[in-house]
């Protein structure tokens, strides 16, 4: 507790204080706590999992010596092999080690780990609906007003956390709370990253509670990559939401994350760029989480078919007057209504696009224009004073829409043209304009 230590699985409940709830329901049930290990798969859980399965096999016994815990689960998705392999093998060393085991060990506990090979799908990553899996019923979440700290693996008393929790347990107990507490800012401690996207420099970042996406993104990943200028950010997965290069200051922490319409989430962040087109990337995360639903509750099923079919049309400039409004309505029920979190944070990316990006909708519904240049049925590709007649275009267009003669200014006809860019990615000369 005193570390200031909050779960690193996106929700942030500080850890500390989840042990001593589950702790205390275990006495009063008079019964033993279980353990489990959410290591579900993003990319950052399972490359701690694979390079240090260790850590985390020693901050679940340590655990269990705490609270009096026996019986402990990790849950891996089948699709990482790899990580399911280094785990499977740590924890069969570390019974051969005489560390884990359901006779007593050394240390006089008696403490045994099981591996949950998990579904593929996105919902499976969800606590209740990993518990459920776990307990051999379907993987499908269940509400909320009952913790798990009180009722979880079959009604037991049940200490979930995220891999990246479970891996900082030992150097807490090593080095004491109070180190760990003075290593950041807002939150403490340090914050595994992905970092993709129009970035000069990706991949996995381990920085200091508080550091700034300024920091991150110039300092760290070196900037935007290309000509092009930062547009916006997206933290914490596919359900995180978008913040504008005007919030480049705020810090990366639970709290301030939260209040500014995202979250922490998985813990990543994709940095995009004056090109991107945010109706459709929020047409794209809506369609992927549409998909990824369980569709058990009404909120959730119903709300993201509805905001997908709204935002398909905006796309394809059927867009109608209201369709703003109206998708902020259902975002707002899905975040108070649904289910689970998944339900619940799947509204970031409309709300905070609306609160941000408010003139892109504006241009799609009322100008019928993508001003991005990605929404094909708003854009119109033309040749403009920079050819050279060079024929190229031409050469590649797969419809025979180019016109000209070499060396002279071409054409395109826009009743044949698919818009399929082909001609501005083959041009050298800056010569095709969309609009």
């Amino acid at each position: 507790i005193k570390s200031g230590l909050r779960g690193r699985g996106g929700g942030g409940f500080p850890t500390g204080i989840k042990w001593q709830s589950a702790q205390k329901a275990a006495a009063r049930k008079n019964e033993k706590p279980c353990l489990v290990c959410n290591a579900y798969g993003s990319f950052k859980d399972s490359s701690i999992v694979e390079t240090d399965p260790h850590a985390v096999i020693e901050g679940m016994t340590i655990c269990a010596l705490a609270v009096g815990a026996s019986e402990g689960f990790i849950y891996i998705n089948r699709e990482s092999s790899l990580a399911l392999a280094r785990m499977t093998t740590a924890v069969t060393q570390a019974k051969e080690k005489g560390f884990l085991g359901r006779e007593k060990t050394a240390s006089g506990l008696s403490f045994d780990i099981n591996i949950h090979r998990g579904a593929d799908a996105f919902i499976s990553g969800e606590s209740s609906a990993m518990l459920a899996a776990i307990s051999g019923k379907a993987g499908e979440p269940s509400a909320k007003y009952i913790h798990s700290a009180e009722s979880g693996y079959h009604n037991r008393p049940t200490i979930v956390d995220n891999v990246e929790t479970w891996a900082n347990i030992p150097s807490i107990i090593e080095k004491g709370s109070s180190w760990f507490a003075g290593i950041g800012k807002g939150s403490t401690g340090t914050k595994i990253i992905t970092l993709t996207g129009k970035i000069i420099n990706y991949g996995l970042i381990e920085i200091e509670m508080g550091t700034s996406l300024r920091e991150i993104i110039y300092d760290i990943g070196g900037g935007i990559g290309g000509n092009g200028n930062l547009k916006a950010v997206q933290v914490g997965g596919p359900s995180g939401g978008f913040l504008p290069a005007s919030l480049l200051d705020i810090p990366v922490d639970f709290d301030s994350l939260t209040k500014a319409g995202s979250m922490m989430g998985t813990g990543s962040i994709v940095v995009m760029d004056d090109t991107t087109c945010m109706v459709n990337l929020v047409k794209n995360a809506i369609s992927f989480l549409k998909g990824e639903s369980c569709g058990k509750c009404t909120p959730c099923r119903e709300g993201l078919i509805a905001i997908n079919e709204m935002l398909d049309r905006i796309t394809r400039g059927e867009g109608r007057e209201g369709d703003v409004e109206l998708m902020t309505e259902i975002a707002e029920v899905m975040k108070n209504a649904s289910l689970c979190a998944f339900g619940k944070t799947a509204a970031n990316p409309v709300l905070s696009t609306i609160k941000y990006f408010r003139d892109e909708y504006n241009t799609h519904i009322k100008d019928n224009k993508c001003n991005a240049g990605v929404c094909r049925e708003l854009i119109t590709y033309s040749v403009n004073d920079n050819c050279t007649g060079c024929t190229i275009c031409a050469e590649n267009c797969p419809v025979d829409a180019i016109r000209g003669i070499p060396k002279q200014k071409h054409s395109i006809d826009t009743k044949l043209c698919i818009k399929c860019g082909i001609c501005s990615e083959v041009c050298k000369f800056a010569a095709i304009t969309v609009q």
